[in-house]
């Protein structure tokens, strides 16, 4: 039911937007991107990253961490660092935002999920202020406790193609989707659209998002998660690098900025 609701309140927008044509308006301040993947992929997101560098792209980085880092992967996130990306947190557990809450109070949701994997980063030099829910699950709740911690944008889940037991209930493009577009002074809360295989986003369809982007002077959030030389196997999960490097490419071609999250609270407005 919740999700016929959300479906009902989509088209609401969808159709409004529709009707709204910004791109005529040269006033608007260049557009960008801001790229984003989630979970534990660090050697992954390291041997990936040149496709990035290529087209002088930032992103991103956001880590769950169930256990202290290793050497290795401090390494790898400080050279990440170095090169200009952001690394984010995810949470410790991947957990329930909700249930956490609703069970746990606010002082055990922050001994469950937060502060363990927090501690993990930071006493390794990582100090994030970007945080992503993890599943896209939070409550105004969650986000009243995550902003008092210090984090200062709090990035959320959209999908461009939707199911309810198995049934496929939707696809839209990505150009549709408002919320996945930042605007200066829009707020700590944003959504970035999921660009994982599982998604069936086309190349023309990304483009024509970017387009959009550029034409409105806005930023497009997207998100991924494990980097992949091919389709996913059963047990995988993650965009494929070649519909990355479309993306990337394009993007560049198109004069788009690359901004990290956390970058996105200061733009002027």
């Amino acid at each position: 039911m919740r999700e016929i609701i959300r479906f009902a309140h989509f088209l609401v927008l969808f159709f409004f937007v529709l009707g709204c044509d910004s791109s005529r308006d040269s006033t608007r301040r260049q557009g960008g991107v801001a790229l984003s993947f989630d979970d534990h992929f660090i050697e992954e997101w390291y041997q990936f990253a040149p496709v990035l560098a290529r087209y002088h792209a930032k992103a991103t980085f956001f880590l769950s961490c169930p256990t202290p880092l290793s050497q290795k992967e401090v390494a790898m996130l400080r050279t990440l660092q170095q090169a200009g990306h952001e690394v984010g947190y995810h949470g410790t557990i991947h957990g329930n935002a909700t249930l956490l809450l609703r069970n746990e109070g606010a002082e055990g949701y922050l001994n469950t999920e937060i502060r363990p994997g927090l501690e993990y980063l930071r006493a390794a030099g990582f100090n994030p202020t970007s945080y992503a829910h993890p599943g896209g699950n939070h409550t105004a709740r969650a986000d009243s406790v995550l902003l008092a911690q210090g984090f200062t944008i709090l990035r959320d889940v959209a999908k461009a193609e939707r199911s309810i037991y198995g049934l496929p209930l939707y696809h839209i493009p990505p150009k549709y989707h408002p919320f996945v577009y930042y605007s200066a002074g829009s707020g700590p809360g944003v959504d970035a659209l999921l660009i994982d295989a599982e998604a069936n986003i086309s190349r023309n369809e990304i483009r024509e998002a970017l387009v959009k982007a550029r034409d409105t002077g806005t930023v497009l959030m997207l998100f991924g998660h494990k980097p992949l030389h091919s389709a996913p196997k059963p047990d995988e999960y993650g965009f494929q690098i070649s519909f990355m490097r479309y993306l990337v490419e394009q993007a560049d071609s198109l004069g788009l900025r690359f901004y990290t999250m956390s970058e996105l609270p200061a733009l002027p407005r």
